[in-house]
Parts: structure tokens; sequence; C-alpha cells
């Protein structure tokens, strides 16, 4: 059964970087299309970011484009998501999570989840 482990989170400035790290467990990641979701309080989770199981097709939240990087490494079974120029607004728990077909925003279609990972974006 395939298990996901959330890090890289923290305090940061605005206009600073983090990168996450989903690493997974218990299966072979390439088999899966990985999801970064976020959820702020009192806000629903919300797609951010997606990855193809080979890698070669990516999908972002509008508001992250040209920001954030979604990678993954198969070898080392671990996505990683670059998080550049961050805002204030960004400030939520980042959460992976796996389903087996294409891409997809809706955080209902999958079905595997790690445990979150916090990112505090404030001055």
């Amino acid at each position: 059964q395939l298990q996901l482990v959330e890090s890289g989170g923290g305090l940061v400035q605005p206009g600073g970087s983090l990168r996450l790290s989903c690493a997974a467990s218990g299966s072979n990641l390439d088999s899966y299309v990985i999801g970064w979701f976020r959820q702020a309080p009192g806000k629903e989770r919300e797609g951010v970011s997606c990855i193809s199981n080979s890698g070669g097709n990516t999908d972002y939240l509008y508001s992250v484009k040209g920001r954030f990087t979604i990678s993954r490494d198969n070898a080392k079974n671990t996505v990683y998501l670059q998080m550049n120029s961050l805002k204030p607004e960004d400030t939520a728990v980042y959460y992976c999570a796996a389903r087996g077909w294409f891409c997809s925003d809706s955080a209902r279609r999958y079905s595997i989840w790690g445990q979150g990972t916090q990112v505090t974006v404030s001055s």
C-alpha cells in the first residue's frame, strides 16, 4: 500500500523560497499521478499542482504559475514542489496525494494522502 510523507515546510519571509518533498513508500511511485494541494484555515482544500506518472505533463493553479515548479524523481520515489517568490496568501498546510489516472485538481479524486506540512509566509 502506497504511503506518502511530506516534508520541507516552514516559516519564510515574503519573496522567499521553499522546496517541499513528497516521499513515497510501500509501492513504486511511477504508477501514480501526484498532486499537491493546500488548505488554509477556514478555506477549502485546493489543487496547487499535478504531475503525471512519467513527469511529462504538469499542471498548475493559475495563482502559482511561474512561481512554483513540480518535479519528480521516480528512482528516489519522491515528488518535489519548488516554491519561489512566496506570498502571504500561500500560507497553508500543503498535502501531496496520489491517484492512478490523469491529473485532476479535485481533491475528491485522490485516494492516498500524506499528513501535510505547514508553510507560513510572513515577515
